[in-house]
């Protein structure tokens, strides 16, 4: 039996509903990763700044030990 005019415009609009919901959940996954990758990203960037800090403290202190000691052996 062939489909009248009306089914095939139901049809139509059934599978066009369909497609923009899978875009939409596509699209929503996509975002999800893209939030994670970011997040994830960040996360390096700030452990990264944070070791070379401690680094840059260890060296100020370890100057500032040797600066004192060159002082107390010239008295």
């Amino acid at each position: 039996m062939a489909q009248t005019k009306a089914q095939r415009s139901a049809a139509a609009k059934k599978a066009a509903a369909t497609r923009k919901r899978n875009a939409a959940s596509s699209s929503q996954r996509s975002a999800k990763s893209s939030a994670r990758s970011t997040s994830a990203d960040v996360t390096r960037a700030v452990k990264g700044v944070r070791k070379t800090a401690e680094k840059s403290i260890d060296t100020v202190r370890k100057r500032a030990d040797a600066e004192v000691s060159r002082l107390a052996a010239r008295r």
